[in-house]
């Protein structure tokens, strides 16, 4: 695919950080356009080798964009593509990258027709750490990115906004809206709820048990240090398919209670044996 003539970049945090280094150095774009929303970041921004301009409003940043990546947070992304609309070239692609694609993919669509078309995404590469200044180029490599068409997409925008990222270095699993919030309710946003409340759990234990914390503790609550007020708009957008998520998981967490009530440890050990047995399946990590 020949480089795109612009790519605009809006509200760069992580992974819009990462979405310009990627480009860049992958060479997937000529000019790489960025707007923020703090005067002081869009400064710090303008020294950046990643970008080659930094624009004062999101309109005039979108301007001559090829590509549109909105890298807000979720619940502020399709008001930023109602915003953007009227300056959107006849054929710019629009793409995202939250982690709720329902709502997204389906009011993103409506803001930026008939003259653009919005592709929503959400790649699987993100971190409990925030802010442009934590991102990296190989941010996406070998990691799963979803691109979530609507079923009146243009095939051809589908496949460019396909492209794109898996030339930054992504392997694209292309779903439906809706089937992409149910998968990423149980295998993303069901364990952040976990490591979650089982901090908020042991917060009410004697506080110097934390300090006796090994490896298991430290791995299994790493996302609890993510930011709560990103999340909180994750799960109001992501609410029914959280919660039919939850209610599983507390049938399997009831069900071994059970087991352990009963001194049933053949139940418990053959609980443990598929829980290790799905985690050995995992792909290596990049």
């Amino acid at each position: 695919m020949p480089a795109l003539a612009q790519l605009t970049i809006l509200a760069p945090g992580l992974l819009g950080g990462s979405v310009a280094r990627a480009a860049r150095a992958r060479g997937v774009a000529s000019r790489i356009v960025l707007w923020a929303r703090r005067p002081e970041t869009r400064l710090k921004l303008r020294d950046q080798p990643w970008c080659d301009a930094v624009a004062d409003t999101p309109n005039e940043a979108v301007r001559g964009a090829s590509l549109v990546v909105l890298a807000a947070p979720v619940d502020q992304i399709v008001p930023l593509a109602r915003q953007i609309a009227p300056d959107l070239a006849p054929g710019t692609l629009v793409t995202d990258v939250g982690s709720v694609k329902g709502d997204i993919s389906r009011l993103g669509q409506l803001a930026v027709a008939p003259h653009a078309h919005f592709v929503g995404a959400h790649p699987m590469a993100g971190s409990e750490k925030t802010g442009w200044e934590h991102s990296t180029a190989g941010l996406f490599e070998h990691r799963t990115c979803f691109v979530t068409p609507l079923e009146g997409t243009p095939a051809a925008a589908t496949a460019a906004v396909v492209q794109f990222w898996h030339d930054l270095g992504s392997e694209v699993v292309t779903v439906a809206p809706d089937r992409h919030d149910e998968i990423v309710a149980h295998i993303s946003h069901l364990p952040q709820v976990i490591a979650s409340s089982l901090c908020t759990f042991l917060a009410k234990k004697d506080h110097t048990w934390r300090n006796h914390a090994g490896g298991g503790l430290r791995d299994t609550t790493r996302i609890a240090g993510s930011d709560a007020q990103i999340w909180r708009a994750i799960l109001e957008q992501n609410r029914d398919e959280v919660l039919r998520a939850l209610r599983q998981f507390e049938d399997e967490l009831h069900g071994f209670q059970i087991a352990l009530a009963n001194r049933d440890y053949v139940e418990v050990a053959a609980r443990i044996e598929r829980g290790k047995a799905y985690r050995d399946q995992f792909r290596p990590h990049p």
